[in-house]
């Protein structure tokens, strides 16, 4: 499933690996990678892949799961996907509060103590989907796992998941990509060196004039 996710992200250029011309992230960082997940709302064999592999996430590690919740914006239309595969429950957790009406930040009904999992279409830092747990987990909802599409495997990921206690579960990551990326000749080796170089410490700028 790792490798079929991954060289779907590359057929699509949902993915996209320029390590010699990086993207520079809104952070300032610059990054060999540029990863718009949105895309695959546009390519139906795609889309089901995702949601047909995100329920066996489900069914493997949260077979009790009660409702399924969809990060915004992203995360939506995967999880309305996933919850019609597992005939289950969904809402999804916005960015912030509405500034208007009920002024919610989980949209849906989510009966206390449900069995919630949240789904995500990219993992960088892990900070938007912490987030949306924590909104889950506030407003009564306990939170399985986070179910994401793809991964950056970044260090500060698994540091900010396991402060908070939260598991996640990934249906294809950065390692897997680059070996696929490489086995088709979009990346030569010393590209596929400054991609390693650069998800091992993205701070570090070292991996630009690697030769």
């Amino acid at each position: 499933m790792s490798q079929k996710i991954a060289n779907h992200l590359l057929d699509i250029k949902a993915v996209t690996l320029s390590p010699n011309e990086p993207f520079t992230w809104s952070s300032g960082i610059k990054s060999p990678i540029y990863c718009d997940n949105r895309l695959t709302l546009s390519y139906p064999n795609v889309r089901k892949d995702i949601a047909k592999g995100l329920a066996q996430l489900i069914m493997k590690y949260a077979p009790d799961a009660e409702v399924i919740a969809g990060t915004a914006t992203a995360g939506i239309p995967h999880a309305a996907w996933v919850a019609d595969e597992l005939n289950l429950p969904m809402i999804y957790v916005r960015g912030s509060a509405k500034g208007h009406g009920k002024k919610n930040k989980i949209e849906g009904h989510l009966a206390a103590a449900s069995k919630v999992v949240i789904i995500e279409d990219l993992i960088s830092t892990g900070g938007s989907s912490i987030a949306a747990a924590e909104a889950v987990r506030e407003s009564g909802g306990d939170v399985c796992f986070v179910a994401a599409i793809f991964s950056y495997q970044l260090q500060a990921a698994e540091v900010q998941f396991q402060e908070a206690n939260l598991p996640y579960h990934v249906l294809s990551e950065y390692e897997t990509l680059i070996e696929q990326a490489k086995q088709r000749g979009f990346i030569s080796e010393q590209e596929q060196r400054k991609l390693e170089l650069w998800r091992d410490n993205p701070q570090n700028e070292e991996w630009l004039v690697v030769q």
